[in-house]
């Protein structure tokens, strides 16, 4: 998201710079640190992180210390992070205004299951003072902005979906079945997205369990990864459900392949317990795919405001019938499809996103 904020803002003739660490998970990246890198217009700065926890850098805060005042403006990306840390203080002592994008990591689900004594004590002593003290707070949705501010008033923020890539026009379909040849001739229901708890998984196995025995034809598209002892859990629930022969799992699907599942998908689902926006949910719309996803997904109202799918509380026995109903009628797949394509180019593009931005912007540094 950033990446395509930076890019929108560039084409804009905005002058846009990225500090952040080399950290890619339980790995590097293999970058030049220290150093600037131009890609399409925007200046990326690395830094090496000392730690995999807290990702921590040195490096980093030495850089913001002397740069930052350089700037008119500072958006901060995610809280409960190092990097988030010394980009507001320096703002704050340089008196450059900055804006907090909290990165869904105030939602209610991942304050009461991710470290939650470590997060209510941090958010006490850092978080609050850092939201307190910025000139605007950034939301990708209204249900995200909701459970945030069920932990503190922000008085100044706004809503401003994240941009997705645009979907390209001509996808040949059946690109994705040729890896699969097992998969012709049937018709698909397509999860993608990281492999996590709060992703509903268990709901969607139950759910598709219920499922494929009225409909014969039918198979689960499982694409991502996620940790090892989880998919090894999920594989596990498949076969003691019966349906682990009815599934496939193509692993973390790059930019083409991503689009070729959505060209051979006949639905798209994402039952997340938490989800502060939803890009996946939001790639499938603009690919016209129809889509089911969960209450707590954040752009659900969209998904009903476009009626580009359907919307069903976390149980499973409700996902099974809003599979049955959209897998049963061809013309309401065909018209939701349509309608999400629609709502997704006007509302989710860079260009929309990166409008909505500058106007946000310049009202902070004016």
């Amino acid at each position: 998201m950033v990446r395509r904020l930076a890019g929108g803002l560039v084409r804009s003739g905005i002058e846009t710079h990225v500090a952040t660490t080399n950290d890619d998970g339980p790995r590097t990246l293999r970058v030049p640190c220290g150093k600037p890198v131009v890609e399409d217009g925007v200046t990326f700065w690395y830094f090496p992180r000392q730690t995999h926890f807290y990702t921590f850098s040195r490096p980093l805060g030495t850089w913001l210390a002397r740069h930052v005042s350089k700037f008119d403006l500072v958006h901060i990306h995610a809280l409960f992070s190092y990097p988030t840390l010394p980009a507001a203080f320096w703002a704050r002592r340089r008196g450059v205004p900055y804006i907090v994008r909290p990165l869904g990591t105030l939602n209610e689900w991942g304050m009461r299951n991710r470290r939650p004594w470590l997060k209510t004590l941090s958010f006490r002593l850092l978080e609050s003072r850092i939201l307190k003290n910025a000139a605007l707070v950034h939301y990708t949705s209204e249900q995200e902005r909701a459970e945030a501010q069920l932990l503190q008033e922000t008085p100044y923020s706004a809503v401003i979906p994240n941009a997705i890539a645009e979907s390209p026009d001509g996808i040949r379909s059946g690109r994705f079945i040729d890896r699969f040849p097992n998969l012709r001739g049937r018709r698909l229901v397509l999860f993608l997205s990281r492999f996590d708890e709060k992703k509903g998984l268990d709901l969607l196995l139950r759910a598709f369990a219920e499922v494929a025995p009225r409909l014969p034809d039918l198979s689960l598209v499982l694409a991502g990864h996620g940790d090892a002892s989880f998919v090894s859990w999920l594989k596990a629930e498949a076969t003691a459900l019966e349906i682990d022969s009815k599934i496939v799992w193509p692993g973390f699907l790059r930019e083409d392949e991503k689009s070729a599942a959505f060209a051979d998908a006949d639905v798209f689902v994402l039952p997340s317990y938490s989800e502060n926006f939803g890009i996946a949910v939001a790639e499938a719309m603009a690919a016209g795919l129809p889509v089911i996803v969960s209450n707590q997904v954040a752009i659900h109202r969209d998904v009903a405001k476009a009626e580009a799918g359907l919307v069903v509380p976390c149980e499973a026995a409700q996902l099974a019938g809003a599979l049955l109903e959209l897998l049963n009628n061809a013309a309401a797949r065909r018209s939701m499809g349509d309608n999400g394509k629609a709502f997704a180019r006007s509302n989710y593009s860079e260009a929309a996103m990166a409008r909505r931005m500058i106007a946000a912007y310049n009202e902070v540094v004016h």
